[in-house]
């Protein structure tokens, strides 16, 4: 009596099950393709009450400032037209005090979405929730990328259409006061464009801050420390090093990107955008290496 062997041949089912235990088809590793990856963490990003509240707090921070900054601005208006040296001064700076109201709220905004990329990494951390996302994504760095390109766009949309609105807010109180503000203008898009790629940055370095330290206060205290305090310090110790090292603070380089005319003892245009540049490539590379070697 003959026995026969019967070869199990694997089902295309079972192959599609495989690849995509592995990632998907297209997936040279574990863990799902990125453009699945950055949906997960939009959908993530979005759905959540803090983040809505953050983005809410930024736009209203920004119109609000941009409104109170139109009325302040008339109101300096007013009074140097009655002040000679006053008006001096105002003639000298008027313009570019009206030009850059809508931006004026641009301090606050940074801090809050900042904190907004801080709190996206480290409650990861504190929740608990990064061992479930690694999981899903052995990898980690595409996690890390998506997560990063998420807190950047947002901020980078939020920033100008906070700033357009608060231009469209500040130029009625402006007229009524005389003074113009034409938002078409080669400035005011400079500014709009400018400012929103710094608060974009910061967000960049705020997340960084968060993947190294993995908590929320600790990031945004470092943040604030950053942003906040050293430039402070820096101004109040003596000695021509902190003089020196002030110009090089993430938080002093947006000023030299947004002069019309190059300030003394300042950076020029093309050395502020390499330090700040060099202030979240540095960071984040730092931070996406040490969240491949430590444990979660």
């Amino acid at each position: 009596m003959s026995s026969t062997t019967v070869e199990s041949t694997p089902s295309p089912r079972g192959a599609d099950t495989r690849a995509q235990l592995s990632g998907s088809g297209s997936s040279s590793g574990p863990g799902p393709s990125f453009p699945r990856v950055l949906n997960s963490e939009f959908i993530k990003f979005r759905t959540l009450l803090s983040t809505l509240i953050l983005l809410g707090s930024t736009v209203v921070v920004m119109v609000g400032f941009g409104a109170l900054s139109a009325w302040g601005t008339g109101q300096f208006s007013e009074a140097a037209a009655q002040d000679p040296e006053a008006g001096a001064r105002f003639a000298a700076q008027g313009g570019d005090l009206a030009v850059g109201v809508p931006t004026s709220g641009i301090a606050f905004a940074q801090l809050i979405l900042g904190s907004l990329g801080v709190l996206l990494m480290s409650s990861e951390f504190t929740t608990g929730m990064a061992r479930s996302t690694f999981a899903a994504v052995p990898k980690r760095i595409p996690a890390f990328a998506a997560k990063l390109v998420v807190v950047v766009l947002t901020s980078f949309v939020i920033t100008a259409a906070s700033t357009v609105v608060a231009g469209f807010v500040s130029v009625p109180i402006l007229d009524n006061y005389g003074l113009g503000l034409d938002l078409g203008s080669s400035q005011s898009v400079k500014l709009l464009v400018v400012n929103s790629l710094y608060v974009a940055a910061v967000a960049a370095i705020g997340m960084a801050l968060g993947t190294l330290i993995r908590n929320s206060a600790g990031g945004i205290m470092s943040l604030v420390g950053l942003f906040f305090v050293a430039p402070i310090a820096f101004q109040l110790i003596p000695g021509d090093f902190f003089v020196e090292a002030r110009k090089y603070l993430p938080g002093n380089t947006v000023d030299p990107l947004t002069a019309v005319e190059h300030v003394p003892d300042t950076l020029e245009a093309w050395q502020a955008g390499l330090v700040l540049g060099a202030w979240v490539v540095v960071p984040v590379l730092l931070a996406a290496i040490l969240l491949k070697k430590r444990d979660v």
